[in-house]
C-alpha cells in the first residue's frame, strides 16, 4: 500500500520526531549527540528554516521546525537523516538503516500561541517524562535557552513565548511556570504481543555468551568483533566541539558547572 502524501502548508510549524531502528538506544553516546548538533547546523546553514525546539534523547528526537519554504521539510529531514546515518553507521561500525520508517510530522499554524506553548512545553518535558532528569533542563534540549535566556547557537525564542509578557525576563518567569505545572505521563516501553501464543511452548537459549575485553563468543568459538566506538572524520573537527559546547553550555542546568557536564 502507498504510503499517503504528506501536506504541507505556508506559515505552518511542524512538531517532528525521528527515532533509531528497532527502538534501539544508538543516541546515548555523548559524541553522537555532539555530531547530532553539527548536522543540525549545516542543515540550518543550508536551508535557513527556525528551529524553535529540540530534544536528542536516547533513542528518538524532537523537533519544532518552521520551514522557510513550504515544501521545504522533506528536504530538511532527509539531509538531516541522511548525513547523521552515514556518520553514526561510520561510529557505531554498524550498516543498515540507522532511522526506523519516515519521520512523524504534525503541522499546525505558527500563529496558533497555545498549540506552540503545549509542543514546546512536551518536546522540553520528555527528558523529564522519561526520568532522565528531575528538572527540564537537559543539556541536550534547548529549555535552558527559554529560562535563562541564553543563545545556543542553533534554536530561536518562539514567537508564542515572546508574547508571555512584557519584558524577556517576564516570559521566561512565566514560561518556567507554565513547565512547572506540567505533569508529564509515564512513558511505558511498547511491546510487540504479535506471535506470543506460537513462541509460549518454545524453550529460548542464549547463543552467546561473555569472554574477554567484553566481547562475546560464539558456540563454535570465534570471537566477535568488538562494536566500541569506531574514529569519525566528522567526530573529530573542532567545530563539533565548539558547536557542541556552546549548546550545552547554554542549555544545561545554571546550577552545574563546565566540569560537571
Amino acid at each position: 500500500m502507498p504510503r499517503k502524501p504528506r501536506t504541507f502548508k505556508p506559515g505552518y510549524a511542524y512538531h517532528v520526531t525521528t527515532r533509531c531502528n528497532n527502538r534501539e538506544f544508538k543516541l546515548q553516546r555523548q559524541e553522537c549527540r555532539e555530531v547530532f548538533l553539527y548536522a543540525i547546523k549545516k542543515a540550518l546553514e543550508k536551508y535557513h528554516f527556525k528551529l524553535y525546539a529540540l530534544c536528542i534523547m536516547s533513542n528518538h528526537v524532537h523537533y519544532l521546525i518552521e520551514p522557510k519554504q513550504t515544501d521545504e521539510l522533506p528536504k530538511i529531514m532527509h539531509f538531516l537523516n541522511w548525513y547523521t546515518a552515514m556518520c553514526f553507521n561510520r561510529m557505531l561500525n554498524r550498516t543498515g538503516h540507522f532511522w526506523e520508517k519516515r519521520y512523524f510530522a504534525e503541522g499546525f499554524p505558527a500563529s496558533d500561541r497555545e498549540r506552540a506553548l503545549n509542543t514546546l512545553r512536551y518536546i522540553h518535558g520528555n527528558p523529564k517524562a522519561a526520568k532522565m532528569r528531575s528538572t527540564f533542563f537537559y543539556e541536550f534540549s534547548n529549555y535552558g535557552s527559554y529560562e535563562k535566556l541564553t543563545t545556543d547557537g542553533l534554536t530561536q525564542w518562539h514567537p508564542a513565548f515572546l508574547k508571555l509578557g512584557h519584558s524577556l525576563d517576564e516570559c521566561a518567569r512565566k514560561y518556567r511556570g507554565f513547565c512547572n505545572r506540567y505533569k508529564p505521563k509515564s512513558k511505558p516501553a511498547r511491546k510487540c504481543h504479535w506471535g506470543n501464543k506460537f513462541l509460549a511452548g518454545i524453550e529460548i537459549n542464549p547463543r552467546t555468551s561473555k569472554g574477554r575485553k567484553g566481547r562475546e563468543n560464539d558456540p563454535k568459538g570465534k570471537t566477535r568483533p568488538d562494536l566500541s566506538l569506531r574514529g569519525c572524520q566528522v567526530s573529530e573537527l573542532d567545530e563539533v566541539r565548539v558547536i557542541s559546547r556552546q549548546f550545552i553550555e547554554a542549555n544545561q542546568a545554571p546550577w552545574l558547572t563546565k566540569n560537571d557536564v
